[in-house]
C-alpha cells in the first residue's frame, strides 16, 4: 500500500498533531498516530500491527540483545530531576532561593531574563538545557507572575536553537561529524569547523529565535494565546491554569522545612551541571581516546552524562534535607520516601509522553515518512539557489511531521550534499545549505507536539504541553517567516551576508510596528488590578 501510495507515509504524523492540536489530548493523539503508523506499515494486518507496537516499546528498553541505555538514561535522569526537585522543596531550597532571588529581581522583565540567559549560558546539550533551565527559574518567574507558557516558550527558544549554533556541544560535534565526509566529497576548500560556522551564519531561524526572545523579554510583547495566558498570570497570579495536565507539579502537601537556605538549591544544581559536563568529557574521552575538545563532543554519551549528573545532584540534595531536617520528627524515611513518590509522580506524565513520542518516531522511521519527503527535495526542478528555501521549508516538514531536529538533518545533510556536490556552481552553495536544512530541521522541531525538547522544555516549566505548543507557535512562525524571506534574498543575490541583512532588518521591522500596536500588559492593565507580588 505504502510502495503504490508513498503519500500515505506523511498521514500518521499529520493525524497525530491534528488531533494533538484538536483535541488537546495528547496521549490519545500519540497513541493513535503510533497505530496509525503501525497498520499502514503492517498493511493493514492487525496482528503484525500489535506487534510492531508492542517491539516499538520494548526498543525503548531492550534493543540488539542489550539494555538500550540511551533511551533509559533519559528517562531515569527526567525521574531524577524530579525527586531532586521534590527534596530541594522540602528541604526549604526552593523558598529561600526564591525569597532571595525576588529581593534582587525586582520586575517582570527581570525574572524573564534570568531563564532567557542561563538557556544561552547552558549551551551543551539540549535535554540538559530543557530541564534544567525551566527547573531553576521557575520559582522567580512564579515569584513575579510570568506564565508557565512564557517561561516554557524561553526556555525552548534557547535550547535546541544556541545548541545548534555551538560548534562544542552536543549538537556540533555531531553535526561537523555528519558533514565531513560531504564536505571531503567536494570541492570546497575549508576545515570542518570552518563548514560548521560558515553554515551556522546561514542558520537565520535558529539565529532569529534566539533574538526574538530578547526584543519580547525587552519590549513586553505577547501575541496571539501566549498574550491570554501572561494577561491571567498578572491579573490573577495564576501562572498555569489548574484544570490543564501539567508535568513536573509537586504536590502541595508536601511538608517544606523553614528557614531553609539557597544552598540547598543552587548547589545540588551545580553540582548536576558539573556531574553532566564532567561526564560529557569523561565519555567523549573514553570513546575518542583523544583529549582534542571537537573530538570529546563527537564520541560523547550524552545520556550517561545527564544521569551521572543526576546522581550527582541527587546526592547533594539529599545532604542538604539530611543536614537541614535531621532534628525535626516530621521530616521521617517516610516523609523521604514520600517525597521521592512525588517527585516520580510529579514526571510521569512526561515520560509517558516521550515513550509515545519514541514509538511514533520509531515506527515513521520504518514507514519511511522521513526519506519520501527527502526525495521530493531531490525531485525539485529548480535552479540551485532556489533549492536553499526549498531546503528550510521541508527540512521543517519533515521535523514537525517526525518530532525529530536529528533524524531530519540526519537524513537531509547527505541529500544537500549530494545535490550540491553534483549541480554547476553548486560548492558555493553547500555551506548555505547546510544552513537552511539545520535551521529547518530546527524549526519544525520547535513547533511539533510530538517533540521530545517540546516536551522536556514544558516539563521543566512546569507548562501543559498543548498550552506551550500554541503559545509559542506564533512566535516560531514569524521567526520561521524572517528566516524564509532571508533564504529568498540569499537566492535572488547569492549572497549570505545580505541574506542576513535582511533577515535582522525585517525583525527589527517586525519588533517595532508591534510596539506600536500592542500595548505592554503591564501598562494596559491597571496596577490596582495587578495580582500583588510579594515574596513569600
Amino acid at each position: 500500500m505504502v510502495d503504490d501510495f508513498p503519500i500515505l507515509t506523511i498521514l500518521p504524523p499529520v493525524l497525530a498533531i491534528v488531533l494533538v492540536l484538536t483535541t488537546k489530548r495528547v496521549l490519545l493523539s500519540l497513541g493513535s498516530g503510533v497505530v496509525a503508523s503501525a497498520l499502514l506499515v503492517a498493511g493493514l494486518n492487525p496482528l503484525d500491527t500489535l506487534r510492531l507496537v508492542w517491539d516499538a516499546f520494548a526498543a525503548i528498553f531492550w534493543d540488539e540483545g542489550t539494555v538500550n541505555t540511551y533511551y533509559v538514561y533519559i528517562l531515569v535522569f527526567t525521574l531524577l530531576l524530579g525527586i531532586i526537585a521534590a527534596i530541594i522543596m522540602m528541604s526549604g531550597g526552593t523558598r529561600a532561593f526564591s525569597d532571595w532571588a525576588v529581593q534582587r529581581i525586582s520586575t517582570r522583565r527581570g525574572a524573564k531574563v534570568l531563564p532567557a540567559t542561563l538557556g544561552i549560558v547552558i549551551f551543551i546539550d539540549d535535554y540538559f538545557n530543557a530541564l534544567a533551565v525551566g527547573q531553576v527559574a521557575r520559582p522567580v518567574t512564579d515569584k513575579h507572575h510570568v506564565s508557565r507558557a512564557k517561561l516554557a516558550y524561553i526556555v525552548d527558544s534557547t535550547s535546541a536553537p544556541v545548541a545548534v549554533l555551538a560548534p562544542f556541544s552536543s549538537w556540533g560535534a555531531s553535526i561537523i561529524g555528519i558533514m565531513a565526509p560531504i564536505l571531503a566529497g567536494s570541492a570546497l576548500v575549508v576545515s570542518d569547523v570552518g563548514a560548521f560556522l560558515g553554515a551556522a551564519a546561514m542558520n537565520y531561524y535558529a539565529i532569529v529565535t534566539v533574538l526574538v526572545v530578547w526584543v519580547t523579554v525587552g519590549l513586553h510583547i505577547e501575541i496571539g494565546p501566549m498574550r491570554a495566558e501572561e494577561r491571567r498570570a498578572i491579573s490573577e497570579g495564576r501562572t498555569f491554569n489548574p484544570d490543564e495536565v501539567i508535568p513536573g507539579e509537586l504536590a502541595e502537601d508536601l511538608p517544606v522545612h523553614h528557614p531553609g537556605a539557597k544552598r540547598a538549591l543552587i548547589i545540588p544544581f551545580l553540582l548536576l551541571v558539573v556531574g553532566v559536563l564532567a561526564g560529557i568529557a569523561w565519555t567523549g574521552y573514553r570513546a575518542g581516546g583523544s583529549l582534542d575538545l571537537l573530538a570529546i563532543f563527537a564520541n560523547t554519551d550524552v545520556s550517561s552524562a545527564l544521569l551521572w549528573g543526576g546522581l550527582l545532584g541527587l546526592a547533594a540534595a539529599l545532604y542538604y534535607y539530611l543536614r537541614y531536617t535531621s532534628d525535626n520528627p516530621k521530616f521521617s524515611l517516610t516523609t523521604l520516601g514520600l517525597g521521592f513518590w512525588e517527585g516520580i509522580k510529579s514526571m510521569m506524565p512526561a515520560v509517558s509522553i516521550l515513550l509515545l513520542a519514541w514509538m511514533l518516531g520509531d515506527l515513521i522511521g520504518q514507514l519511511g515518512t522521513g526519506k519520501y519527503l527527502g526525495s521530493l527535495v531531490e525531485a525539485a526542478a529548480l535552479p540551485a539557489a532556489w533549492l536553499i528555501p526549498l531546503m528550510f521549508v521541508l527540512a521543517g516538514a519533515m521535523a514537525f511531521s517526525t518530532g525529530t531536529s536529528w533524524g531530519s538533518f540526519g537524513l537531509l545533510l547527505p541529500i544537500a550534499g549530494q545535490i550540491m556536490n553534483n549541480v554547476e556552481g553548486g560548492a558555493e552553495l553547500l555551506l548555505p545549505a547546510f544552513g537552511a536544512v539545520l535551521a529547518g530541521a530546527v524549526f519544525g522541531d520547535h513547533c511539533s507536539p510530538i517533540s521530545d525538547t517540546t516536551i522536556l522544555s514544558s516539563t521543566g516549566s512546569g507548562a501543559n504541553v498543548i498550552t506551550h505548543v500554541t503559545t509559542q507557535l506564533p512566535y516560531a512562525l514569524a521567526s520561521a517567516a524572517i528566516a524564509l524571506a532571508g533564504y529568498i534574498v540569499f537566492a535572488l543575490t547569492g549572497n549570505g551576508v545580505l541574506g542576513l541583512v535582511a533577515a535582522l532588518g525585517l525583525l527589527a521591522l517586525a519588533a517595532v510596528a508591534a510596539k506600536v500596536v500592542l500595548t505592554p500588559l503591564e501598562e494596559e492593565i491597571p496596577a490596582d488590578e495587578q495580582a500583588e507580588r510579594t515574596p513569600a
